[in-house]
């Protein structure tokens, strides 16, 4: 029997409709539909698409995630995989309600990121990549933030947390217990937002109001 031939410049095609679980909802398309008008075609908004599919689907990308946002752009599932799985900032696994980012580059090693990652681990009783049992924080050390001269530097959802001390590590995580700033999810729809203009968020404010 004659083996079927594969070609190598044809692209598994995108999924369809019924095969899917659609979960954005109505905000994130009308967001969506607004970033196409940004770009040249529907695969150049991949990037801001996979922050509203993080967002939508509580924080990470599941499969249903990555395969929604396949059928929404045209494409296939293993290109928006590829994407998705190139960036650190996108959570492929259930992270906690906050992420906590400790840098250890040079600046940050120097001036006790090591320390401070050691003391959370202490703290929250956890190690590196694990979760808390309460659902509320993981723990990462990533690259370098950027703001060598406030170092030791941890990001934590949309904001950085400067010049760190065990006192101020124990001020703000009680803070965060009794928060709902700075998630996984805020900084995802933050990031969506940097993207849509003023106009484009009050478009779609009043969208949402009328239907």
């Amino acid at each position: 029997m004659q083996e079927p031939i594969i070609r190598i410049t044809e692209r598994p095609k995108p999924p369809q409709p019924e095969e899917l679980n659609l979960r954005f909802s109505e905000r994130a398309v009308l967001e969506l539909e607004a970033l196409l008008t940004h770009y040249p075609d529907k695969k150049s908004a991949m990037l801001p698409a996979l922050w509203i599919a993080q967002r939508e689907y509580g924080g990470h990308l599941t499969s249903d995630a990555i395969a929604e946002v396949a059928y929404r752009l045209g494409r296939s599932y293993a290109e928006v995989e590829g994407v998705a799985t190139f960036y650190t900032m996108y959570n492929k696994t259930p992270v906690g309600k906050y992420m906590l980012e400790v840098c250890t580059n040079l600046s940050c090693m120097l001036c006790g990121g090591y320390r401070i990652l050691e003391y959370l681990q202490e703290k929250l009783g956890i190690r590196l990549g694990e979760t808390t049992p309460d659902g509320l924080f993981t723990l990462t050390e990533v690259e370098c933030l950027n703001n060598c001269g406030d170092a030791p530097v941890m990001q934590v959802g949309d904001i950085y947390c400067r010049r760190l001390t065990p006192e101020k590590i124990d001020a703000l995580l009680e803070e965060l217990r009794q928060s709902e700033a700075h998630t996984v999810v805020a900084l995802a729809d933050a990031e969506v937002q940097l993207h849509l203009s003023a106009q484009e968020r009050e478009q779609i404010e009043r969208a949402l109001t009328q239907s």
